[in-house]
Parts: structure tokens; sequence; C-alpha cells
């Protein structure tokens, strides 16, 4: 049976990976968090949908991490423990460097002087920075990350390339999202961030009556509406990427960098107007200046996944996303 660990288990996306490997045969699943951002009622309700080991740990705590990994030889780690919000990067920057690259630097000595084979990292299209010319973005794609969030990121990306390079038996999955949305399609898992910063969850909680009005900040982009173009994918569609993942590093393919997007984007106004309709509500939509580093598209170029492994999207609609996004927040005091 493999053994597979998961840091951040009680996050957005690593929930909905959980749900989905919970459903996967000989599969042993272990979770660590330690609730600084994740939430104990998401681990609650996982566990009414099977089994798994959970673990309440901080990566800072080196030591516990070093017993931890050395005691359970697990085959596969999937690490998502991470602080994630862009503006909070600018302002306390030393703290996502320690949180992010510091800790994961210590994880992955563990992993590769264990004997863990297969080490899958949840990075970011941050990592890209402000691209101006290129679309769709590819793996290839110079990066260049505008602020500490994404730079702290790419710092992982190059120690376990590092790594990797001297370790021939530790290979590793980078899996660079796009714009994530959605939820579960049995309303049990979604996305519940506190401020929360994306589009898709802030317009449904708009469309709800929780917040008075959205805002577009600048409608004089070089889009066909003058808004910003965004890659959404659907959480349960990245979760199943993952899943597909580990089947191509247990495989014994090398180790690569995949980007995991739709291959093509919806506009701020499109998002907008699609929830409105969903929702029956015409909310109030205000229009403001530009924010500073919004780049006018950001689209992935997703044929590397698609071709070297057996991904395939399910869940690539717009109305879709937005409905299990809405549904979700319905739930949400």
């Amino acid at each position: 049976m493999k053994k597979v660990l998961i840091t951040g288990g009680a996050g957005y996306i690593a929930s909905h990976l959980i749900k989905e490997l919970l459903k996967v045969d000989k599969i042993s699943i272990s979770v660590i968090d330690n609730f600084k951002t994740g939430f104990l009622k998401t681990i609650k309700t996982l566990q009414t949908l099977g089994e798994f080991n959970f673990t309440q740990l901080d990566l800072s705590n080196f030591e516990v991490v070093k017993q931890y990994i050395n005691e359970n030889k697990f085959d596969t780690v999937i690490h998502f423990a991470a602080s994630s919000i862009v503006s909070d990067s600018m302002k306390d920057p030393i703290n996502y460097y320690m949180n992010n690259t510091v800790n994961s630097i210590n994880l992955i000595k563990c992993c590769s002087q264990n004997g863990i084979k297969n080490f899958i990292f949840s990075s970011t299209a941050a990592v890209y920075g402000d691209i101006k010319s290129q679309h769709p973005i590819k793996e290839t794609t110079a990066t260049n990350p505008i602020n500490p969030y994404g730079r702290s990121k790419l710092f992982i990306e190059k120690i376990l390339q590092d790594e990797s390079l001297v370790n021939k038996e530790f290979n590793f999955g980078i899996l660079r999202y796009f714009n994530v949305a959605g939820a579960d399609f049995e309303n049990k898992l979604g996305e519940c961030h506190e401020p929360e910063t994306h589009l898709i969850p802030l317009v449904a909680k708009v469309a709800l009556g929780k917040i008075d009005s959205i805002s577009i900040y600048g409608n004089d982009y070089k889009t066909i509406d003058g808004t910003c173009i965004r890659d959404y994918i659907h959480v349960v569609d990245l979760a199943y990427a993952h899943i597909e993942v580990i089947n191509y590093l247990e495989a014994g393919n090398n180790s690569d960098i995949f980007n995991c997007g739709y291959g093509h984007g919806f506009s701020v106004k499109e998002v907008i107007h699609e929830m409105k309709n969903i929702s029956n509500n015409n909310f109030l939509v205000k229009k403001e200046l530009r924010r500073e580093g919004d780049p006018d598209i950001l689209i992935a170029d997703n044929k590397k996944i698609l071709k070297k492994t057996n991904w395939t999207p399910k869940f690539d609609d717009l109305k879709l996303i937005c409905s299990t996004a809405l549904k979700w927040e319905n739930t949400l005091i």
C-alpha cells in the first residue's frame, strides 16, 4: 500500500485532493496542518468521508517534523502548507520567506534524507510575474515574480531541482496553479479565506448580499472588454491533476513542472455577468482605478500536463465554477 503525506491538508485545494484520494484504492493517507489558515471543521468533514491519519503539526518545529518523516516512511509527499495572500506578503515578507521557504527547505531535506521518492509541490503562476507578451504562458517562460509570495514559491522550485540533481532517487512534480475556483459538488468543501481576495468568491458574497458591491479595478486593459482576463480552473479538476502527477512519478517518469489551467480565460466582466445570471441578482458593480501589478492576461499553456499525464479536465465551464462557488458561499455564515 502506498503511503502519502499531505501537508496543509485543512486548506482549500488540499482538502479537495484528500476527498478524491479517499476514493482511490491501496493508498494510506496522512495529513498534517497547524490550523493557522486551515480549519478543524474541514478535517472533521473529511473524516466523515473516509479514513486517514491526522496530526496537528507546524512545519517550523523542525525536530518534530524530522522525527515524523523518519518514522512514517512515506512514498509521496504533497506539500501545500504555505501562506498565500499576495498583499500580506508585501507587508510582511520575512514571515512569508520563513513560513513558505525556510519551512519547506527543512521538509525537503527530511524527505530526501529519508528515502521519500516523490515530492509534489503546490506552486503558483505568480512565479512568472507580470507577463506582457507571451500568452498562453509556457513552463519555459522566464520566471520573474513581482512579490514575496511568488518569490517564496520560486525559491522552493529551485531547491527541489537542485536536490534532485544530487539525489537521483528524489523526484519532484511542481504544479503551477493559475486561478483556482469553485467547490466540490456535494457542497461539503469550498474556499474560505479571511480576508477573501479572490474574484469569484468575492462576487459570490456580493450576489448573496453579504457585501454591498464588487469593484472592477481598471477597464482599460488590452483585452476584449477592457478588464483583466484570467484562467480559472475548477478545484476538483486541480485535485485530479495532482492524482495524475502522482501516477506519473510512480510510473518512473522524470521530474517536471506543470502548468495547471484550462488554456483559456475569462474577463472580470464575464465572471461578474455569469454570477449575476446564476444568482438572478443585478448587484452593484463599482469602477475603480487600476491596481499596481495586475497583468492584462494570465492564461496557462497546459499542453505539457495534457501530453505527459493522463489528466483530462472535466469541469471547464465558467457557469459550473461560479455555481459551485455560490452554493458553497451560501453555506457559510
